[in-house]
């Protein structure tokens, strides 16, 4: 089958950075199915293992970390999906990725594709769903439609994971939700998916929060650059407030939240299938959850480009501009 790889961790203006090879078909075991990938999208967390993963041996590793296809296959404890089901999933860290013709997850981190979009739209939308629902509903611990009189703040709101993280907490809570994006596109853009603020993250945050009239936040969702705007976030939580990030700091000093009682919460969207923890079906439940949203019209693809085929040049180019940092909703592409 083929497939897309890396051999050694190189910068991505480089050829071999991202290759085509080919591939045995794998045979799925288990609760495996073996899934006839349609389309992908691309996540930060691809160009992260890209760049500090070199596979051992000369083998070359597949990235990909978002999918819809249809399944080819079921392994023999099988027992959500049976072959034909169209389907959209995350896969796991610990596996190879989604970037092959054909590609082995477990059922308990799958759910069925929204009817109503086509493969590319789906494929943009579960990594990032599960990613927002664990922070607001599994680390938060808002409950659904709760939240009356509170206020979320979502730094970095015009990406993946902040484009689907307003549409969430604007349909399922009763949050106010304020969003942050630094240019006037982006910013149109969250207020598009639902946010009743938006602020700038490229200046002081503290001020204008004030400025919309709440004195400090409820809940704070670091989606990107959290280190740097630590001191802002410890000076806007609110007492006993709670803030959540999915970056990756070099450091950060939480001694700044004791004087609040303020909490904070690492989410790792890979923690579940990584360790099959007792509760790793939850995502399959959740994700089932959020197609009926997308089916109700409650919720929207968050696609913004179709870079076509899935090959090594065109995954190469969607790296380049997830790593530039301007992107905005995301990336996906779609057949072999």
């Amino acid at each position: 089958m083929r497939a897309v790889g890396f051999r050694h961790s190189l910068p991505i203006d480089q050829d071999q950075a991202l290759i085509d090879i080919e591939l045995d078909k794998p045979a799925p075991h288990r609760r495996d199915l073996l899934v006839e990938v349609k389309a992908v999208s691309v996540n930060p967390v691809d160009t992260k293992v890209r760049k500090r993963t070199d596979p051992k041996g000369g083998a070359p590793k597949v990235l990909g970390y978002d999918a819809t296809g249809v399944v080819a296959a079921v392994g023999p404890e099988v027992t959500l999906f049976k072959a034909g089901d169209a389907v959209w999933y995350a896969g796991s860290i610990v596996r190879p990725g989604t970037n092959s013709e054909f590609h082995l997850v477990d059922e308990r981190i799958v759910g069925r594709k929204p009817r109503t979009l086509d493969f590319a739209a789906a494929a943009a939308l579960p990594l990032t769903s599960i990613t927002a629902w664990e922070v607001l509903f599994d680390r938060f611990g808002i409950a659904r439609q709760g939240g009356e009189g509170k206020s979320l703040l979502i730094i970095g709101g015009a990406g993946g994971v902040g484009s689907i993280a307003i549409q969430l907490a604007r349909a399922l809570t009763r949050l106010t939700v304020i969003a942050t994006a630094s240019r006037a596109e982006t910013q149109s853009w969250c207020r598009a998916l639902g946010a009743h603020h938006v602020i700038d993250h490229s200046k002081p945050m503290p001020e204008q929060v004030k400025a919309i009239g709440h004195r400090f936040i409820d809940y704070i969702f670091g989606v990107t650059e959290s280190g740097e705007h630590f001191d802002a976030i410890a000076e806007m939580v609110a007492p006993q407030g709670k803030f959540g990030l999915i970056d990756d700091p070099k450091t950060l000093d939480v001694a700044k939240l004791k004087g609040k009682s303020a909490s904070l919460h690492w989410e790792a969207m890979f923690t579940r299938s990584t360790f099959e923890t007792a509760d790793m079906a939850a995502q399959h439940l959740l994700l089932n959850e959020v197609a009926d949203l997308v089916d109700s019209g409650t919720i929207r693809t968050t696609i913004q480009e179709n870079l076509g085929r899935i090959n090594a040049a065109n995954l190469r180019r969607a790296h380049a501009m997830i790593e530039s940092g301007r992107t905005r909703g995301k990336i996906v592409l779609e057949g072999f």
